[in-house]
């Protein structure tokens, strides 16, 4: 089986040596050592601290840490991601980003909000640290009344407050957050 793509968003400028900065690097590490894959937006602040602490594992592989750069510019991504794909897409590549098994959002502004939204209508796990920003607002609750999995009765973004919560919520959900936003293939039948 393949790895599972876990998507990492929120504030795009931090300190280094800011909570949050280190609780992504903490991530990071953490998703790696666990066999993971890491999709995020391959720039800087939470991108960046993830996208290092992955690198920072003894079990990170090259390919293991996916940006998805909103520019047409290579040279752009931070210096720890492995394979850059630079979309032109602006802020339209959230979309993308939100399709991963399952996003985590740390902090963010308007832009994390979105891949948010997006990740719960395209069905995918959804977990926030319960920190300043987005993520924080948002954890623990529910976007909107919709069904999205009938099965699982408390349906949520999952609030967490480090890294271990983390890998405890993708090991009980992950595999039964297995649907897929049906696209245009819907309308096909």
């Amino acid at each position: 089986m393949s790895k599972y793509t876990i998507a990492v968003c929120g504030d795009a400028s931090l300190n280094p040596e800011s909570h949050k900065y280190k609780l992504a690097f903490n991530l990071g590490k953490t998703l790696i050592d666990n066999g993971y894959r890491i999709i995020n937006g391959g720039l800087g602040g939470i991108m960046e601290a993830v996208s290092k602490g992955a690198r920072a594992s003894n079990l990170h592989s090259n390919g293991d840490i996916i940006g998805i750069l909103p520019n047409f510019n290579p040279s752009s991504a931070n210096k720890y991601i492995d394979i850059v794909i630079p979309t032109g897409l602006e802020i339209a590549r959230n979309v993308i980003m939100s399709n991963s098994d399952a996003l985590i959002a740390i902090g963010g502004g308007a832009g994390t909000l979105t891949e948010i939204g997006y990740a719960w209508q395209l069905k995918r796990l959804i977990i926030a640290y319960e920190v300043k920003g987005w993520s924080g607002q948002l954890a623990n609750k529910r976007i909107d009344e919709r069904i999205r999995y009938p099965d699982i009765i408390n349906d949520k973004v999952y609030g967490v407050k480090n890294e271990q919560e983390v890998l405890n919520l993708l090991q009980e959900f992950l595999s039964k957050y297995n649907k897929h936003h049906p696209g245009f293939e819907s309308f096909l039948k």
